[in-house]
């Protein structure tokens, strides 16, 4: 093909990335990890885990540190002595002692922790980017991963769950995420194959969230299968890796409490469903007949036997997996924000979780339409469109997935640019040329939304919420507990969702968290301070409390006062205090109150 002088031959850049993708993989990872670190700087030094889970990941990890058990994931510093049932596994926890372990030699502790802290959080990320960069390559052009690196930019939802003191298990289960659609999409059937059974199996080790993506990949092997019967190779090792992987996950990282017949986890109930799905698709494999339709009648078979088999053995796990009582989801669950659908939260919000998802929809739709004449390359799109088009269905009943639906529409939303892009740039017109192919590449890198939003007037925060926003940050600052800190080690009643912060940075106890295993506990502390002050006191004396410690004008506060303007709560900050609570003066510049209970 003959070259203008004034054209930039891409071939052999295209072929150059092609060739060192993994090293250029590796180098976006680098870069992107040192503008995390640099972003979050201020919150490293800060130790400023900033989401209960964060502080509890680390609180689980110093325990194991201090010698308890691996298999008891018991937080004793909440409810001692009995302690608060996690439903976590040991696997996440394995790269933040690992680290601790390593620097706190050199560094100290307290330095080896934020170590731990900023660098655990980007092993998972680099996962995440191969994943990607391999869906990429294998679904839109050896080379367009690049563009995936660049789009990566504008999916704060995704990025938030790899950030330094994210520590939390959602980056890790969206990293298997995006590994599992790559071996979807991989054109090697075993090794596909035995990609998302891996995947599958360590994922369900650390948590069921993605439940529903992982039933998702596993229809979507069989239906590979159904539609042709050379895809028995895929099948049998998705079937053999799904069962033997789950099965060594849970003997390798299921608690005590997990052996249980409970549904929240790894555990007999989902360990037993994986054995017999993996044995039976196994079969399947094996079996192969010629004809799709006995294929198809074979795979309904096994589907209703699992199926029959989990509902007549398990039947308690047929409902939400959480188990909570009603009360619990009236006077907890159900105000949990990220429990709500997209379309209940601001418009800013709903309009950038949903620009890359809803670009990646017409992104799919292309390359089903381009992968069209090569009949394995466009089931194994399909098969990957799934999980992805599902999530984005998903936030419209939970937003709690616009991390998974950002990431799985990254790949599609750069093919929209890689393939509408040429016809742009070849258009007859410069104006189409030059405007079109830059409004493909703002949607496609998912931009457009980013750059448009800084056009529109932010409203001004009314007084009120700018308040509760105060509130909720100063009441998770370490200068914050600095004081409560040095006071005599006691047992704190205090909210839910400051009970896992309070244990971490300072040496006293607390009553629970929000882990829905301790419905007991979490009602208890919703009804002490929506009740009435009798009340209050006797469940405060039930649980052995020395201190209550408040945080006025934060988040929780405004769901006591709505539900209860009589209640305990509404009380104490309209200066009724009872007698049997002594104030405990703070700093003019705290965000808490705090009393001493006197017995």
């Amino acid at each position: 093909m003959s070259e203008r002088k004034d054209q930039v031959d891409v071939g052999p850049m295209l072929r150059l990335l092609d060739r060192h993708w993994k090293w250029v993989t590796l180098a976006a990872w680098l870069i992107l990890c040192g503008w995390f670190v640099y972003n979050r700087w201020a919150q490293i030094h800060a130790f400023a885990l900033l989401d209960t889970d964060d502080n509890m990941r680390i609180s689980q990890v110093r325990a194991l540190l201090a010698g308890q058990d691996w298999y008891d994931l018991r937080q004793y510093r909440l409810n001692p002595p009995f302690g608060s049932d996690i439903h976590w596994s040991r696997l996440v926890d394995l790269p933040l002692a690992g680290l601790i372990l390593l620097f706190r030699p050199l560094v100290g502790g307290a330095d080896a922790e934020r170590i731990a802290v900023t660098v655990a959080p980007l092993l998972p990320y680099l996962l995440l980017l191969f994943g990607v960069a391999l869906t990429a390559r294998r679904l839109v052009h050896p080379a367009a991963f690049v563009l995936t690196f660049i789009a990566l930019v504008s999916v704060g939802s995704t990025n938030g769950m790899f950030m330094p003191t994210r520590i939390d298990h959602h980056g890790w289960q969206l990293a298997l995420l995006s590994i599992a659609v790559a071996g979807l999409a991989d054109p090697k059937r075993a090794r596909g194959g035995a990609t998302l059974g891996l995947a599958t199996a360590l994922s369900l080790a650390i948590g069921l969230e993605l439940l529903i993506y992982w039933a998702l990949a596993a229809a979507a092997t069989v239906l590979l299968w159904i539609d042709d019967c050379s895809e028995k190779r895929r099948l049998a090792a998705y079937s053999v890796t799904l069962a033997g992987g789950t099965a060594l996950a849970f003997l390798a990282f299921a608690s005590e409490a997990n052996r249980e017949a409970v549904c929240d986890a790894l555990s007999p109930v989902w360990l037993s469903s994986a054995l017999l799905g993996g044995a039976l698709l196994f079969g399947l494999a094996w079996l192969s007949p010629a004809d799709w339709k006995r294929r198809l009648a074979l795979a309904a078979g096994v589907a209703v036997a699992v199926a029959l088999f989990h509902a007549a053995m398990w039947p308690h796990c047929l409902s939400r997996l959480e188990g909570v009582s009603p009360e619990v989801q009236r006077l907890w669950l159900d105000n949990v924000r990220e429990a709500r659908p997209i379309y209940r939260h601001d418009w800013k919000i709903a309009v950038q979780m949903l620009a890359i998802p809803l670009t990646g929809a017409i992104g799919w739709g292309l390359l089903v339409w381009r992968n069209r004449g090569d009949r394995g390359l466009l089931r194994r799109t399909l098969a990957a469109a799934a999980p992805a088009l599902a999530a984005t269905l998903l936030l419209f009943w939970q937003t709690r997935t616009g991390p998974a639906a950002q990431m799985l529409n990254l790949v599609p939303a750069i093919a929209l640019l890689w393939i509408v892009g040429p016809w742009m740039t070849a258009a007859r017109w410069p104006v189409v040329r030059v405007v079109g192919t830059f409004v493909v590449a703002v949607v496609g890198l998912g931009a457009l939304v980013p750059f448009a939003i800084q056009f529109v007037p932010a409203e001004k925060a009314a007084p009120r919420q700018v308040g509760i926003s105060k509130a909720n940050r100063l009441c998770n600052a370490m200068p914050s507990f600095r004081p409560i800190a040095r006071l005599p080690k006691g047992r704190v009643f205090t909210f839910v969702d400051n009970a896992p912060r309070l244990i971490t940075v300072t040496h006293h106890d607390s009553i629970t968290g929000p882990y829905h295993r301790n419905g007991e506990q979490i009602a208890d502390v919703m009804k002490a301070f929506r009740g009435s002050e009798p009340q209050a006191r006797a469940i405060i004396a039930k649980y052995r409390s020395d201190y209550l410690l408040t945080c006025p004008n934060s988040s929780t506060t405004t769901h006591f006062v709505a539900a209860a303007r009589d209640g305990f709560y509404a009380q104490l900050e309209r200066g009724q205090e009872p007698a049997w609570l002594e104030r405990i003066e703070l700093p003019p510049s705290s965000p808490f109150k705090l009393w001493r209970v006197i017995r």
